[in-house]
């Protein structure tokens, strides 16, 4: 008895408004592309029958007259048998209701109404009945209609030999057929994709509910299954308590798995769903998930657990070591909620329990945090407990937070995740003009603490000898690791003033001066743990770092206007003066790991991520931008640039506890060069690739080349990257690989889509995808398979495969097998 289930997302005046039939079909598509080919898991994009256009349910109108308004070609009237008989194209108004017929009898002795030969019965909610003869008490709660057809205004489609009403809230339909697909353009008798066939059909108005006896359903006109009684809520149910529908699993972990929600529509405004799976391997799953919507926003509260039959099935017994689910019970607990203080202030938080750190993967656990709409392709990599409050002004924002972070990998070292209490961010921009520039305030605190230290090898040797790990107890040292994160509290306030003008001159020179001034001030307590005292002081300590800086932008963007188009051709140059950046590796650093040095922030006064460094010493930054914008043919956009070390200490050049700096580009005193070369030629075709060429000898250090296209039925992207070594900063070789996915439209209905990602420098293909789809008006069924491949220890694989189903207005069902097989040992 597959029931609606609205999402939580929904607002509860949503989830009121019409009925929503889901069925999320899995198609292999490229998930978010980021820097390195580092791709997130497999994702799954889903069809679902509300992406469609459909008409919407007409709006109830304004009481209507009671009179009865009658239009036919001849009106006769036995007043001796009180009989008022209509013929010729009859047309009946009647309380917001019209009845079409050749003929009608109204009785009004026995206040029935009799029509005959083409009727047609429009209600007020949209619904139209059609049928031979049709009998009626005339307030229309009794009655019955031979050889009928309805059609509802969500186009779901009923048909009986007979139908019979009573109590004006029961609908029998004798030899009846139900369906929600359109009838053929072509060929109105043929059959259509699917539906339901039942001796008998009854639809209970105040239950809301159709029951179905003696069903079976059809593809096109062949019977494939029989049910002897099974029951729907109708089209206009919002949300209604019951089964929904079952989902079939086979994995290598659990075996087979049948899993049977059951939801409850406790109120308009809460629910609870139930689903308990039942496995061949492991026995039983329980799941629940608690949704409640207040007045000022939502919370939910997701469970389950196990208590596993075979847990040695997570012992390796090629080298007698335990995995994560290695227990007799594995279970999570989560929540989440957002609230509304005001139209500009919001309050939230997210928390996880899980038992082990695999329990998710192992028994595909939808998570409330999971970024994709199915349990079998989640990218989650790790579990985020926070609370947080945030609030946006016209010219202002202001966040802050508290974290917990739980790494969903058996190589994530729980002691080594920080805690964060809190981070906050704040900027504004005064309305004002101050001095003729515009003047920003913004700032950051950050407190954290680590039990243990996390280290990174950054030798060949150390990493081969696992010196590095967490877990190794020889001595680390600099030479061959990397401390990437302190064991001990770390607690720092930044707060900057930044000022910037813009002035035109009548040459169309444009000059840009700016100035700011930066404030540090931090405390820190770093363990005594053994090795750390070769990165960083152990112990308590304090400090506090200013930063002014002061400089100027130019640019003169010299334009040319042919009858091709347009070109222009813009030098630009940025002088930048401010003293040595102090205490480089004396305080941590954990937000300003991530540097990249691309065309993106050539120009950027400050080139680190974060607030734990600041760029110091004297700088100027030059590039030259060519855009030609060519009529017919699209646009070219190219820059290319270098950043120059005026004087003082390069901060790029003095590794910190995590080496941020080296090996990046901007450690010597003239940098690489930096370049970028865009395509558009219409909306079809997109291309950009950004470059980073060694200084001295013009090594490609760094390569990154995308284009996409959609053009008819084809939809293409591809990334290539390659990068070179860079071991300062633990990345010991070459990395280079290629991304590509694509999907082809076949018809209206059908799509096939595909993804790969190879790994050039090693000649290994990491993960692949493909898909089929297809999806119409009432029925969709998609095919998704993955092939994911690890080559770290036992040389594996994972194959994964996903078939769904869905019925308009009956459900949709799915099934999915995991199986992982052992490729060689590497």
């Amino acid at each position: 008895m597959p029931v609606v289930r609205p999402t939580a997302s929904l607002s509860i005046a949503v989830r009121q408004r019409t009925r929503r039939f889901a069925a999320a079909v899995a198609f292999g598509v490229l998930g978010g592309v980021v820097p390195a080919l580092d791709v997130t898991p497999a994702s799954a994009q889903t069809l679902d029958f509300r992406t469609q256009v459909r008409p919407s349910v007409p709006k109830p109108g304004p009481s209507a007259d009671p009179q009865m308004l009658v239009q036919a070609g001849e009106i006769q009237y036995d007043y001796t048998n009180e009989r008022v008989v209509a013929a010729g194209n009859v047309q009946i108004y009647y309380k917001g209701s019209s009845i079409e017929a050749d003929r009608v009898v109204y009785d009004q002795k026995t206040k029935h109404l009799q029509a005959e030969g083409n009727v047609r019965l429009t209600e007020p909610d949209g619904k139209i009945t059609y049928g031979t003869m049709l009998d009626l008490t005339d307030d229309y709660r009794d009655g019955f209609i031979d050889s009928l057809r309805i059609e509802t205004p969500d186009q779901t489609r009923f048909a009986a030999a007979r139908g019979q009403r009573s109590a004006g809230n029961y609908t029998v339909f004798e030899s009846g057929v139900y369906t929600a697909c359109e009838p053929c353009k072509d060929n109105p008798k043929k059959p259509p994709l699917w539906q339901v066939k039942a001796a008998r059909i009854i639809h209970n108005q105040s239950e809301k509910m159709v029951y179905f006896e003696d069903a079976k359903i059809e593809f096109f006109g062949v019977p494939l299954a029989y049910m002897p009684y099974f029951s729907a809520p109708d089209p206009t149910v919002k949300r209604k308590s019951g089964f929904l529908m079952p989902l079939a699993t086979t994995s290598t972990v659990y075996g087979y798995g049948l899993e049977t929600p059951y939801y409850f529509a406790l109120a308009p405004n809460y629910d609870l769903t139930v689903s308990p799976r039942v496995m061949t391997k492991q026995g039983l799953l329980m799941q629940g998930e608690w949704r409640h919507r207040l007045e000022d926003g939502y919370y939910s509260i997701r469970a389950s657990g196990i208590y596993q039959a075979d847990k040695d099935y997570f012992y390796r017994t090629y080298n007698s070591t335990t995995t994560p689910g290695f227990r007799d019970f594995r279970g999570s607990i989560e929540t989440t909620g957002r609230f509304n203080l005001s139209p500009r202030w919001t309050w939230g938080f997210d928390g996880i329990l899980v038992s082990d750190e695999s329990y998710f993967n192992d028994y595909k656990i939808k998570s409330l945090q999971s970024r994709t709409g199915s349990e079998f392709f989640s990218n989650l990599t790790e579990g985020v407990s926070q609370i947080f409050l945030s609030g946006r002004g016209d010219r202002s924002y202001f966040d802050i937070r508290a974290l917990h972070f739980y790494g969903f990998s058996e190589q994530d070292v729980q002691k080594t995740l920080p805690i964060v209490h809190p981070v906050m961010d704040y900027n504004t921009v005064l309305n004002q003009m101050v001095f003729g520039g515009e003047l920003s305030y913004r700032a950051n605190l950050t407190s954290l603490s680590r039990q243990t230290a996390e280290y990174n090898a950054i030798s060949q040797t150390a990493y081969n000898n696992g010196t590095c790990s967490t877990s190794a107890d020889t001595a680390k040292t600099a030479k061959d690791c990397l401390l990437r994160g302190i064991p001990g509290t770390y607690s720092r306030f930044s707060s900057e003033v930044d000022w910037r003008s813009r002035y035109v001159d009548s040459f169309g020179n444009v000059f840009i001066p700016f100035a700011s001034l930066r404030a540090d001030a931090a405390q820190v307590h770093v363990n005594s743990d053994p090795s750390v005292g070769n990165f960083i002081q152990t112990g308590d300590s304090s400090d506090l770092r200013v930063m002014p800086t002061v400089g100027l932008e130019y640019r003169l963007p010299l334009v040319s206007v042919q009858s091709w188009g347009t070109q222009t051709l813009e030098p630009i140059a940025q002088v930048i003066a401010r003293p040595n950046e102090s205490s480089i590796g004396k305080l941590p650093n954990e937000d300003a790991q991530s540097l990249i040095f691309d065309d993106s922030n050539l120009f950027r006064v400050d080139k680190f991520s974060g607030w734990d460094r600041v760029e110091g010493g004297g700088r100027v930054n030059y590039g030259l931008q060519y855009t030609a914008q060519v009529n017919g043919a699209g646009a070219v956009n190219m820059l290319v640039g270098q950043s120059y070390h005026l004087f003082g200490t390069n901060s790029f050049a003095v590794g910190d506890t995590a080496n941020t700096g080296l090996d990046s580009g901007l450690d010597k005193r003239a940098s690489d060069y930096v370049a970028r070369f865009a395509y558009t030629p219409n909306r079809i075709f997109s291309l950009i690739s950004r470059y980073r060429f060694d200084q001295s000898d013009f090594t490609l250090q760094r390569l990154e080349i995308e284009g996409t296209m959609a053009v008819d039925r084809w939809n293409v992207s591809l990334m290539y990257g390659n990068y070179a070594a860079q071991p300062e900063l633990g990345f010991l070789e070459r990395r280079e690989g290629v991304l590509g996915s694509g999907s082809y439209k076949i018809d209206a209905n059908w799509l096939i889509n595909g993804a790969a990602r190879y790994d050039i420098e090693h000649n290994k293909l990491s993960q692949t995808r493909v898909g089929l789809g297809y999806m119409d008006d009432c029925f969709l069924i998609g095919l998704n398979y993955i092939t994911d491949y690890q080559y770290s220890g036992n040389v594996t694989s994972n194959h994964t495969v996903m078939l769904q189903i869905g019925l308009r207005t009956i459900g949709s069902t799915s099934s999915s097998s995991t199986s992982t097989s052992t490729i060689g040992t590497q």
